[in-house]
């Protein structure tokens, strides 16, 4: 039983830490979520294709040099591991940021659509409230609802990479 409400402890703990670091992300790169957001709202399809495709292609090259990286199962020296983990590392940074950024902005347009009357900073916790508990439902929250949103933000960010500024 203790298990079960650390683990309930902990699963709050992170959203709040996510809620947080999802409004920071929108307070310091307002001009790229507008775009990530305006995808997301605008072409959903087309930015679970793009980003389903790119995560494919990208997971590969990581799994790739993670296990060329590895070095246990094949003999690699450890100079050439080092230098094989660098643009890994990089990789990984890179596409953990891309996740980021999409997903901080299904939450805002989860919390616009949910809580319309409450203020954009109420908007955005409410969200990444429901999409970090929607998320942790076992099975499938796991495996059908966070890869389908993981999918869509990335997508909806390289789009927005590629946008032109309606001016």
């Amino acid at each position: 039983m203790t298990d079960i409400l650390r683990i309930f402890f902990i699963i709050i703990l992170l959203t709040i830490a996510l809620a947080a670091y999802f409004l920071v992300i929108g307070a310091l790169f307002s001009s790229r979520m507008m775009k990530t957001r305006r995808v997301i709202s605008q072409m959903p399809g087309r930015a679970f294709g793009v980003g389903f495709v790119n995560f494919m292609f990208f997971g590969v090259i990581l799994i790739i040099l993670f296990t060329l990286a590895d070095g246990n199962a094949n003999r690699v020296s450890s100079v050439i591991r080092g230098i094989l983990l660098i643009p890994t590392l990089t990789l990984a940074a890179l596409l953990s940021a891309v996740l980021s950024f999409g997903l901080a902005g299904i939450a805002n347009i989860l919390g616009e659509r949910i809580f319309p009357e409450s203020n954009a900073l109420k908007r955005n916790i409410y969200g990444t409230v429901a999409l970090s508990f929607a998320c942790a439902l076992p099975g499938v929250g796991w495996f059908l609802l966070f890869p389908y949103l993981g999918f869509i933000g990335i997508g909806a960010f390289i789009l927005g990479l590629f946008q032109r500024e309606n001016i």
